[in-house]
């Protein structure tokens, strides 16, 4: 977009309910006029008449344009408002802003995904851009593996997504924190799932989730053997204007916003930082 300070009109072309806490809603620009595209990774700044304004992450591809998928967790006046809208109706959208994830750097890489929650909203772009790059037979990932965890069956996300990923090859596998009597998968935390992956000095890993899971899964990665270098995260820190003007996502010297949202671990190093939150 030409001017960040302005919100665009958009309108929800479709909405998914993905569960209780969660909804996508697929947006199209009312201005065609305007060239937009993004990178998986990135986020944009979304608002509401009388509602306010929240950093929102992409979670479709930029190959999916001229639709962009937003998947809001339900969590506040905003988030709310946006959950009882229906298609037609309009929001406005600010950015794309941050650094993305490095998918240049993925090609003949065993990427490996590691969710929780609505933590695999910025992941599921970098999923389905990759595998539109296997499509194309182009410089892409040699293979995916995604391991995902929820609190319940009935809160796993992305579910027609994580189908249509298992039938295109990648290895998905979940668990549950808290099972039903349906559930016949793995019980326990996503770190659980860890323990039938290898790694190898090919191997790129993605994490995104709760701070206390990124922590915990991060460390179970270096003592698996993966360098800091492979070991990429996104961090949602409360930010607010998304163009580094405010200060809110201050972090040991850095402007989320600006420096991130993504991050090796080996940058979180270099900044000293394993707050990761």
């Amino acid at each position: 977009m030409k001017e960040n300070f302005i919100p665009e009109r958009a309108v929800i072309r479709e909405l998914i309910v993905e569960n209780e806490q969660i909804h996508t809603i697929r947006l199209e620009l009312l201005d065609k006029t305007r060239p937009f595209t993004f990178l998986p990774g990135q986020f944009l700044m979304l608002s509401a008449p009388h509602c306010g304004e929240a950093a929102i992450s992409i979670s479709s591809s930029p190959t999916a344009l001229p639709l962009i998928d937003l998947s809001i967790r339900k969590a506040g006046e905003l988030t709310t408002a946006i959950h009882k809208m229906q298609p037609g109706a309009q929001v406005g959208i600010r950015g794309p802003f941050g650094k993305a994830f490095p998918v240049e750097n993925f090609s003949g890489r065993s990427l490996l995904f590691v969710a929780g929650g609505i933590g695999l909203a910025p992941l599921k772009g970098v999923i389905d851009f990759c595998l539109f790059q296997q499509e194309l037979e182009e410089e892409a990932a040699q293979d995916m593996t995604l391991l995902y965890g929820s609190r319940t069956p009935s809160d796993i996300a992305f579910q027609e997504a994580i189908k249509k990923w298992q039938e295109q090859g990648i290895d998905c596998r979940l668990s549950v924190d808290i099972a039903d009597e349906k559930w016949q998968g793995t019980v326990g935390l996503v770190t659980d799932l860890l323990d039938g992956c290898t790694v190898t000095e090919q191997t790129t890993a993605l994490v995104c989730g709760p701070p206390i899971m990124i922590r915990f899964v991060i460390a179970r990665l270096s003592a698996m053997g993966c360098t800091d270098e492979a070991i990429i995260t996104t961090l949602e820190r409360h930010m607010k204007c998304g163009m580094g003007i405010c200060g809110h996502c201050h972090l040991d010297g850095k402007l989320v916003c600006i420096d991130g949202p993504v991050f090796s671990l080996a940058q979180l190093k270099t900044m000293d930082v394993m707050e990761l939150g």
